[in-house]
């Protein structure tokens, strides 16, 4: 799985003007383009963008489409008798964008980045601010809704210290599809493979919270069990990925806003 980084990438794609983070299916288009040219920078931008930094796109370079869903204020044809208009439509603007190995004529800003282990500090007091029970010492990482409960194996079960994260922050995104939380349910859509598409929501929820804690993510070994199960929910529906990256990202942005001081991560 492409989204799985290692090394001085292990970021959410940004914008190389406003320095805003990429969104939902838009992460994913963007790791897999670079994963694809093998580019080490985050940085993104659209060819008016990165102009007006100076930069030109090098001739013959083939840009990445990123889509933007705005809502626009309308008035319906059946206006109410107060005269307010009725509901905004929600509509998509695509842009293509280039990556920073695609330019020339520009030098990015520096960047401050934390040690490894105030990262993972940062990460464990990340996850304490969830207010999601945890206890550790199970057999196996699960999530149970009837308790609303995350049970973890013991840290030496784990590879390194990012595959522990991983795995938690795998099932504290279970965990915000609870009733009192964000109520997700994919069962009366995708039926039979309502679970997989869980699944699907929950590693992409972790791999944009590691992301943006700075750490990277290595997939658990259970998940290749889970593989063709994805690959079949997918290929029955190809738009269930758009509805898995949104609701991955709506959880995401849920776990940030229980931050004592949440970061903006809207782009």
């Amino acid at each position: 799985m492409p989204w799985h980084h290692d090394g001085a990438a292990t970021t959410r794609p940004q914008n190389v003007t406003s320095r805003r983070r990429y969104r939902g299916v838009n992460v994913l288009a963007l790791w897999i383009a670079a994963e694809a040219a093998a580019y080490s920078s985050g940085l993104w931008g659209t060819y008016r963008q990165w102009a007006s930094l100076g930069a030109q796109v090098r001739k013959g370079e083939r840009g990445t489409t990123v889509v933007f869903w705005k809502q626009a204020a309308s008035r319906a044809d059946d206006d109410h008798d107060d005269g307010e208009a009725g509901p905004g439509r929600m509509f998509a603007r695509a842009f293509t964008v280039f990556n920073l190995a695609q330019v020339e004529g520009y030098e990015p800003p520096p960047v401050a980045v934390l040690p490894e282990g105030e990262r993972f500090g940062h990460a464990e007091a990340f996850v304490a601010a969830l207010k999601i029970p945890v206890t550790e010492g199970a057999y196996d990482a699960h999530y149970r809704i009837d308790l609303d409960h995350i049970f973890m194996p013991t840290f030496a079960s784990f590879r390194d210290a990012s595959a522990q994260m991983g795995t938690l922050l795998h099932e504290a995104a279970h965990a915000t599809g609870a009733k009192h939380r964000l109520d997700r349910n994919f069962a009366e859509r995708f039926k039979r493979d309502s679970l997989a598409i869980e699944e699907i929501c929950a590693e992409l929820t972790a791999s944009f919270v590691l992301a943006d804690l700075g750490i990277a993510h290595h997939p658990r070994a259970d998940h290749a069990a889970y593989v063709a199960s994805w690959l079949r929910a997918l290929k029955d529906d190809p738009r269930a990925i758009f509805t898995a990256a949104s609701k991955a990202q709506a959880a995401a942005d849920w776990m940030h806003a229980q931050q004592p001081q949440p970061e903006e991560i809207a782009a």
